[in-house]
């Protein structure tokens, strides 16, 4: 037995793959192949053709043919054994049985016809056998593929170490020279939403609003609230002794600084201090209007959510002014709807928009002085899908030029309202320098820490209703600019609420 090619045709006789185990020139096995086709008859019952020197033995794959080309001499039943196997191979190499799928794996088919035939003769292997014999795996490779990744890691590690010790070095040796401004509110950045996050809080009496990044953010008052955060520019401490702070403490806090974090100062608190603060809110009664705006932007335009949550509270000092009623005017937002605490009189309120007990005896609940969130008097809460109630919109345009994305940011804010501390803060992939920033109205600061770029404009009005920024960083994904945070503060509220 002595099997010449093995091949796999098309029915139009197109030759996709074609095995030679003999020495055979390129122009007698293109034309025994080509030759096939003609040489096949319609409804017969066997699956070989003779001619003068060979014999065709072949089965049929659904549009496809596997063939044998062997010589005259060659047992036609060790033949029809060899084409059985290799008729069971091609399935397990092939997803598809059509032109393509035999195209794709071509190579895989070759390996596995020369593990069943060698030199013209059959092997005695089966399938099992020589799809293990195909994927040659290797105790030794696997061994030095696990030693050279582990060299590869430990090189890595290396280069990590040397890296941190140039950038310590670095900070060390410019030590407060980042440019750009320090946040010194007390709101937190969270990146919660999928494309960019708009939110607002404020305090005052009258009515005021703020924006931050979530429902539950600090609100932006002009009272104080918590620990105060001081900034990469802080003045030097007056000298003298100090206990328990050593220089090492004292560099690393300062590396920290130089890197954007905000470092919490241990202030001893004065009596003096504490007897102002105690003392601040003196006026008998304080009303404070507050409004939270959430909004949500698709990255592409659209609106996802926007939403306004407002309240009003009332801090009064001492018993004997509590007997009141409040007088409001609502300013006639017809989306707004307003809900009133339990204890007020609705009717009153609906009527002729003045907030009292429904006992008018009942006075209200007095708090102390350090109290500053009041009782709460009325809610209302506005939900609309109308883009252009957003106060601020922002447009980012990430372009990649040769090894440098350019990302230029544009922001466009409504004439409704005047925008106070205003920051945009823009993820960045992760970056060994700051980026270049070659335009920008306003200030910056770079994040090194949390890899974040902050635009901040103190006042937004008539005079800037629109801006942009442009910075350049090493290529990256358009994708890592997202989602784009915004904060801000405003004297105005869309209830328009007075009193």
């Amino acid at each position: 037995m002595v099997v010449l090619a093995a091949s796999v045709l098309s029915k139009s006789g197109k030759v996709l793959v074609s095995r030679q185990f003999v020495d055979m020139t390129r122009i007698r096995i293109e034309g025994l192949l080509a030759a096939f086709p003609k040489l096949v008859g319609t409804g017969k019952q066997h699956t070989y053709v003779e001619t003068e020197n060979v014999r065709y033995v072949y089965q049929p794959i659904e549009a496809l043919y596997l063939l044998l080309v062997t010589n005259k001499q060659s047992n036609i039943l060790e033949d029809l054994e060899t084409l059985r196997l290799l008729s069971k191979l091609v399935p397990e190499y092939c997803y598809s049985l059509d032109e393509e799928g035999i195209c794709k794996t071509a190579f895989e088919l070759i390996f596995a016809f020369d593990e069943v035939i060698c030199l013209g003769h059959k092997e005695n292997v089966t399938v099992a056998q020589v799809k293990q014999y195909c994927e040659m795996e290797s105790h030794e490779e696997k061994l030095h593929k696990l030693v050279l990744q582990s060299k590869i890691n430990e090189t890595k590690d290396v280069m990590k170490r040397k890296a941190s010790e140039i950038d310590k070095s670095k900070i060390d040796k410019n030590k407060g020279d980042k440019g750009g401004f320090m946040s010194m509110g007390s709101g937190r950045i969270e990146s919660s939403f999928s494309d960019m996050s708009i939110s607002s809080s404020g305090s005052g009496f009258g009515s005021s609003s703020g924006l931050g990044l979530t429902a539950d953010v600090d609100s932006f008052s002009t009272k104080s609230k918590g620990r105060q955060l001081s900034s990469a520019t802080a003045p030097p401490k007056g000298l003298g002794m100090q206990l328990g702070k050593s220089q090492k403490t004292n560099q690393f806090l300062e590396s920290l600084k130089a890197e954007g974090e905000l470092i919490v100062e241990d202030v001893q608190p004065r009596a003096g201090q504490a007897r102002v603060a105690a003392a601040a809110p003196t006026d008998p009664i304080t009303l404070t209007a507050e409004e939270k705006l959430n909004v949500t932007l698709k990255r592409d335009g659209g609106i996802s959510n926007f939403d306004v949550q407002g309240t009003l509270s009332l801090q009064i000092l001492n018993q004997e002014d509590a007997l009141i009623q409040v007088q409001t005017e609502t300013g006639g937002n017809p989306g707004i709807l307003f809900k009133t605490h339990p204890n007020m009189n609705k009717e009153l309120f609906s009527n002729e928009n003045i907030l009292g007990l429904k006992d008018p005896n009942r006075p209200f609940p007095t708090g102390s002085a350090g109290d500053a969130a009041g009782v709460g008097l009325l809610k209302w809460r506005m939900q609309s899908a109308d883009e252009s109630m957003v106060p601020l919109t922002i447009n980012c345009w990430p372009s990649v030029s040769g090894n440098e994305t350019y990302v230029s940011i544009e922001y466009e804010a409504s004439a409704m309202f005047d925008l106070r501390n205003v920051v945009i803060s823009v993820p960045l992939p992760a970056l060994r320098e700051a980026p270049n920033v070659r335009q920008i109205d306003g200030e910056w600061r770079y994040d090194s820490r949390n890899s974040v770029l902050e635009w901040s404009i103190l006042l937004i009005d008539n005079s800037n209703r629109s801006g942009s920024m442009e910075f350049v960083v090493p290529p990256a994904d358009s994708s890592v600019f997202f989602p784009i945070s915004v904060r801000f503060s405003a004297t105005s509220t869309y209830s328009d609420l007075k009193v």
